[in-house]
């Protein structure tokens, strides 16, 4: 049986955006109009749209009309897909205030792609900047009430969450999702972080959240049946990182195809080639293979769960 969403407070808007982009979860209050990340570059216009309607700046399609201005924006991380968004939104709202995780201020500041991830992951962020850092131990008021940082590394060794303690309301980003979590990214370069994934779910059960917002898919109300069920996903990446590899390789695959839709074999062939975190994981993992195989087998993984079809030469993602 499907349970229903839990309720909202009426100061919380979440836009539930799929895979490509995260969910943003905008709030409104005597602090201003803030949006807790912004979404995947080929989405931005979108965001902003969707921004400017919540706010009755202009209707969806509509030219801004003057109304409640976004004032911050937060970042819970900086993959891609979490704050694609960033640049277009501080274009839309010159005044906005943008504040990320601790770690890679300078990285922002002086823009380098490369220690960012987007590099490495073969994917897109726009330049932006950063005003400020989200300092995990303190708090930020969001709609009229303090919310609580946490640090929250594992799928990223910045991430933060946020937990509004009078609800017990989680923004999880990629911590926690109704049915697993993220990619643990640091894993693909070889630095061991499943303990790290381990002990954010402890703090998250610590906190005993009744409403959880996630970086991806509905809002959820069941957080104890979520965590075990992320600790038993997490225990079969302990006992075979294979397992993981692969997944991981896959969801980068499945990813870039949900931005390109469709994609000639010759130029996916050649992005694999350019994309560092695909060389890793084939060196570490996949080594018996060749490239090329290893490529192959990929997309035939795709093409038998159902998430891509063939057309000639075209890869189509479904």
């Amino acid at each position: 049986m499907t349970l229903a969403a839990p309720a909202l407070p009426p100061e919380i808007t979440v836009f539930e955006r799929g895979w490509l982009s995260s969910n943003n979860v905008l709030f409104t209050g005597p602090d201003g109009a803030v949006l807790v990340d912004t979404g995947y570059c080929s989405h931005a216009q979108q965001t902003v749209a969707l921004v400017r309607s919540a706010l009755g700046d202009a209707p969806l399609g509509g030219t801004p009309l003057g109304g409640t201005p976004l004032t911050r924006i937060l970042n819970t991380h900086l993959h891609s897909d979490h704050c694609g968004g960033n640049a277009a939104l501080q274009q839309a709202w010159p005044g906005v205030q943008t504040a990320i995780p601790p770690g890679q201020a300078e990285h922002v500041r002086h823009w380098d792609a490369y220690a960012l991830s987007y590099t490495p992951t073969g994917q897109e962020c726009p330049p932006f900047r950063c005003d400020s850092v989200l300092v995990p131990g303190s708090e930020v008021t969001l709609g009229g009430k303090p919310w609580q940082i946490h640090a929250a590394p594992g799928h990223d060794p910045h991430s933060i969450v946020l937990f509004e303690p009078q609800e017990h309301i989680l923004i999880s980003a990629d911590a926690l999702w109704e049915n697993g979590f993220g990619v643990v990214f640091p894993e693909l370069e070889g630095i061991a972080a499943f303990d790290e994934v381990g002990a954010t779910l402890d703090v998250i059960e610590r906190l005993a959240p009744k409403v959880v917002i996630p970086g991806h898919g509905p809002v959820f109300g069941d957080a104890p049946r979520a965590l075990n069920a992320a600790r038993r996903r997490l225990d079969g990446f302990v006992r075979a990182p294979q397992k993981h590899a692969l997944y991981a390789a896959k969801v980068l695959l499945k990813y870039k195809l949900l931005e390109w839709q469709r994609i000639e074999q010759q130029a996916l062939e050649a992005w694999a080639e350019a994309t560092p975190y695909f060389g890793q994981l084939h060196a570490t993992h996949f080594a018996d293979q060749s490239q090329r195989e290893w490529l192959d087998f990929l997309v035939n993984e795709l093409l038998r769960s159902g998430a891509a079809q063939r057309e000639g030469s075209v890869l189509v993602n479904v």
